[in-house]
């Protein structure tokens, strides 16, 4: 029995190079992103003019967020001025997942005399028994630190004040109150404008400016493309005296007067379609992006040079040698990847749950990519509240097929004849944990009492969606995946297994494994900070284009780090890569959750047991669902690159 290589299938330097031009080009353009198509701009104008648009301006409150807690409360937790006859605007899914219950407010502006400096005041009691029990039901200066969203518009109303190096930074929401400690240490906002101790300071004041323009060859109408705000404090309802402070040791009544004023601005440079861009004046970080995609791309350019020396020279020159050899003799005196191509391909071990895995993974991967393409193109804007969650939800459910036909598909090629059993892991176990951690969560949320609360009526149709539309896909695509026939592999497994010689230490499996989700994570970290800080410190996440560049260079990385890792154990005569490519770019998720780790003792001021829970809880699904992610993109380029370089062999 004789066998042959040829380089036939080693793929060009060349076209690689253009290949990897193309991908960074269309990627750097898709980067710019842009506003979200389709959503039609709101005219406002003058009252006599009403029939061409709106006359008065809706200012909606949304939640109370605060960077102490991961709980969010509801508007009406702290007693503000309400309207109760007025229904709150309808809610999406994604919406309801975030917790963002958008309510009205009694906060009512008009704009019949748009060009003159407009004074709205509104003055509701408040007696200390109701106003000030959200204070007392958890740690007094925690809960004066929760900030109140606004929304004008579909824009939210933004505070925007000086930091360090002279740079401005924009909230979107200011503060219900701050507080001075007993030592006369100022908290949060009370930072250089309050100073008696052991003292509450409430902001019942605000000063709104609202920037707009008028539409063009029309100055009877005019489109809103900002909104900023100053909170104040005032004891006096004519905006004058002391401010509204509170001593800690206060007892009886208190009132509080809550009052605005309004101010519009005509504002000729910022256009309709751009007027989102302000709020990245809170983000000023794109240099920092940058870098950090120029260090990544320096990453993936070392990787690439790595894998084509080994597919352009070493597999070469291994092929030439194995061609030129006269006998089997001379053969046996080889060794490394070649001498293990009889057991290449053998089934791994528990592969049911290796199946199962790169099942949910695919379902995973196809849904970030759409999801992160969408985005790109805008449709997923922050102005459209709730979308990017509603979108990756949906996407994960109608993507079920592709698990199924997966999971089948390599659980078939693996020898497996329990398919009951695989549709049914699949359709479950991965799911099913998410579910159970979320379903845990949530119920910490109902007991705090907080606003990110799923109602159970949205729970239930979270279960429909699994049960009755996800499930049934999943049973279909497994269906298809079983049907086919299994996957031919180019060369033949031999009946008896070849014993694996003993391995060095940096060729054994946690090594291995260890050094194999370093890269990788290496170019995301940077990017993850941002992440994370639009998510648990409140942030406005906009980046769309930079994320979709990101995760582009994370699936080339995976690829070709592992590629590389498996060559090496390949040469070592060690032939379990199955699991073993899984498991070298799903350890990025070990890394991620590292840092995550260390985010929540080094950036985060988040006190409370229950928020504490809530942050590891919700971090430990996002560590699953990366996990199975970039484990799936290390198995398929692992396969595909064992299968092109065992495709050349001949035996005969």
């Amino acid at each position: 029995m004789s066998r042959r290589f040829s380089a036939a299938m080693v793929p060009s330097r060349g076209l690689r190079a253009l290949c990897s031009v193309l991908l960074v080009g269309v990627s750097a353009r898709l980067a710019l992103g842009f506003y979200l198509p389709g959503l039609a701009p709101v005219s406002f104008c003058e009252e006599k003019e009403r029939q061409r648009g709106a006359s008065e301006i809706e200012l909606f409150v949304n939640r109370l967020d605060s960077v102490e807690s991961v709980l969010p409360y509801e508007y009406r937790a702290f007693d503000f001025c309400t309207v109760e006859s007025e229904n709150r605007p309808s809610e999406n899914l994604g919406q309801v997942l975030f917790g963002e219950r958008i309510e009205p407010s009694p906060y009512k502006v008009s704009i019949s005399q748009v060009q003159r400096y407009k004074d709205a005041r509104l003055s509701a009691p408040v007696t200390k028994n109701t106003s000030l029990s959200f204070i007392t039901t958890c740690s007094q200066p925690a809960c004066l630190s929760h900030s109140l969203c606004r929304i004008v518009d579909n824009m939210p109303v933004t505070w925007c004040y000086n930091v360090e190096d002279k740079q401005k930074f924009c909230n979107p929401g200011f503060p219900i109150g701050c507080y001075v400690t007993g030592s006369g240490q100022p908290k949060d906002a009370c930072v250089h404008i309050f100073s008696t101790q052991d003292t509450f300071y409430i902001f019942n004041h605000v000063n709104i400016t609202i920037y707009y323009h008028k539409v063009e060859n029309d100055g009877a109408e005019a489109r809103l493309v900002a909104a900023k705000m100053e909170p104040k404090s005032f004891k006096n309802v004519d905006c004058s005296g002391p401010p509204m402070d509170l001593s800690n040791k206060f007892t009886g009544e208190l009132k509080i007067p809550y009052t605005y004023t309004v101010d519009f601005v005509e504002n000729k440079e910022i256009r309709w379609a751009s007027r989102w861009d302000y709020i990245l004046e809170s983000m000023p970080h794109t240099n920092i992006q940058w870098f950090s995609i120029m260090n990544s791309l320096v990453i993936v350019l070392f990787l690439s040079g790595m894998v084509a020396m080994i597919m352009l020279r070493t597999l070469h020159k291994d092929i030439a040698r194995y061609n030129q050899m006269d006998s089997v003799e001379d053969a046996q005196e080889e060794f490394g990847w070649k001498l293990v191509h009889g057991d290449i391909f053998r089934p791994p071990r528990k592969g049911m749950l290796l199946s199962v895995f790169l099942g949910s993974g695919t379902q995973i991967f196809i849904m970030t990519f759409i999801t992160l393409f969408l985005a790109c193109l805008g449709f997923l804007s922050p102005a459209n509240r709730g979308a990017l969650m509603t979108c990756a939800v949906v996407l994960w459910v109608l993507l079920g097929a592709p698990a199924g036909y997966v999971a089948a598909r390599l659980y078939k090629s693996f020898g497996g004849e329990k398919w009951k059993t695989n549709v049914l892991l699949t359709a479950f176990l991965c799911p099913g944990i998410v579910f159970t951690d979320f379903f845990v969560m949530n119920l910490i949320l109902w007991g705090e009492g907080s606003s990110a609360a799923m109602p159970f009526g949205t729970l239930v149709a979270i279960l429909a969606l699994w049960f009755c539309v996800s499930v049934p896909l999943t049973f279909v695509g497994a269906y298809f995946g079983f049907k086919k026939r299994g996957i031919e592999h180019p060369v033949r497994t031999n009946q008896i297994p070849r014993q694996i010689p003993e391995q060095s230490f940096y060729t054994r499996p946690l090594p291995g494994i260890i050094m194999g989700g370093i890269l990788p994570f290496g170019c995301i970290f940077i990017q993850l900070f941002f992440i994370l800080n639009s998510i648990w410190s409140h942030q406005m996440y906009y980046m769309f284009g930079f994320l979709f560049l990101v995760f582009i260079i994370l699936v080339i990385t995976c690829s070709e780090a592992t590629i590389l890792l498996c060559y090496f154990h390949l040469c070592a005569e060690d032939y379990h890569w199955q699991w073993r490519s899984f498991l070298t770019s799903g350890f990025t998720a070990a890394y991620f959750l590292v840092y995550a780790i260390h985010y929540f003792f080094s950036k985060l001021q988040i006190t409370g047991l229950a928020s504490t829970i809530l942050y590891f809880g919700y971090t430990m699904i996002m560590a699953l669902i990366f996990f199975l992610f970039t484990g799936t993109i290390g198995f398929f380029a692992c396969f595909w690159f064992v299968t092109k370089i065992y495709s050349v062999v001949k035996v005969d």
